[in-house]
């Protein structure tokens, strides 16, 4: 199934999502990889409050190479999610809505998808040059100590994205594999 969503998400968005959908997303979306969760976490270890509100936010696994002349950002491919993963839970009971990035997720990281209503979006690996065409505007919002690991605001246009763990924690890796197991 084929939907075009805008950012930030709601609930009621969010679940209508199934494992295998196709998504174009539109709207606000922030990044974040290592360093920038780390600091992140930290910030809040510290009683403070982080540089976004992430409630019904997205987060894009991201570390763009710098933009070309006359180009919003340069390559925009995902990174590996699970170097995100002992990060992602406690955001998600913060009230993060999603996430962008490439590969699998713990158990913790799905229980705590399911638990809050959130979903997991793969965008393509290797595909970073075609998919900064889709962000329009990105502006570094924290830690621009980080470089390429800063934080950032994108403003995307149909950013394509696969929904690989739905709310309901059905998982688009395993469903492939039992398919392709059953063909073989």
């Amino acid at each position: 199934m084929e939907k075009h969503l805008t950012a930030p998400f709601t609930e009621e968005k969010i679940t209508q999502l199934k494992a295998g959908d196709y998504v174009y997303i539109t709207g606000t979306v922030y990044t974040a990889r290592d360093a920038a969760h780390k600091r992140m976490m930290e910030t809040l270890d510290r009683g403070e409050n982080l540089p976004f509100d992430v409630e019904n936010q997205l987060i894009y696994y991201l570390g763009p190479s710098p933009a070309r002349e006359g180009r919003v950002i340069g390559s925009a491919g995902p990174t590996t999610s699970s170097r995100m993963d002992k990060y992602a839970p406690r955001l998600l009971d913060m009230g993060l809505r999603g996430m962008i990035g490439k590969g699998k997720r713990n158990k913790q990281v799905i229980d705590a998808v399911v638990r809050n209503k959130a979903v997991y979006f793969a965008a393509v690996g290797g595909a970073g040059a075609l998919l900064s065409k889709c962000i329009k505007k990105a502006e570094v919002i924290a830690y621009e100590d980080l470089g390429t690991e800063a934080i950032r605001k994108l403003e995307v246009e149909n950013l394509p994205v696969i929904v690989v763990i739905d709310t309901e924690g059905k998982n688009q890796y395993e469903i492939a594999v039992r398919e392709w197991n059953k063909e073989a």
